[in-house]
């Protein structure tokens, strides 16, 4: 399934995500990374120093998406400075106000 404004795809359903008790504000685009992480942990008992192959390519992805927002944000705030500046089209022409 395809995310609108986001490079990555879905990969995890929404049913899977639902029989993996995957919290809601947790299923977005690294939720298939996430069931496996938790999985291991609830099998290695939450050891800090186990499952760290599954906790980093999760928190990678996390990280990603972070950044592409950000990405995102930094280019709406450059074409708001760009209208503010002048950059649109007035709606009542110069000459009409002499």
């Amino acid at each position: 399934m395809e995310v609108k404004g986001s490079s990555k795809k879905m990969i995890a359903t929404q049913e899977e995500m639902v029989a993996n008790k995957v919290p809601i504000p947790y299923r977005d685009q690294c939720a298939h990374l996430l069931i496996p992480l938790n999985k291991c942990r609830q099998a290695e008992f939450y050891l800090p120093w186990k499952c760290e192959n599954e906790r980093h390519s999760y928190e990678k992805c996390e990280y990603e998406l972070v950044m592409e927002r950000m990405l995102q944000m930094q280019k709406i705030r450059e074409e708001e400075a760009k209208f503010k500046q002048g950059g649109s089209i007035p709606l009542i022409p110069k000459t009409a106000n002499t």
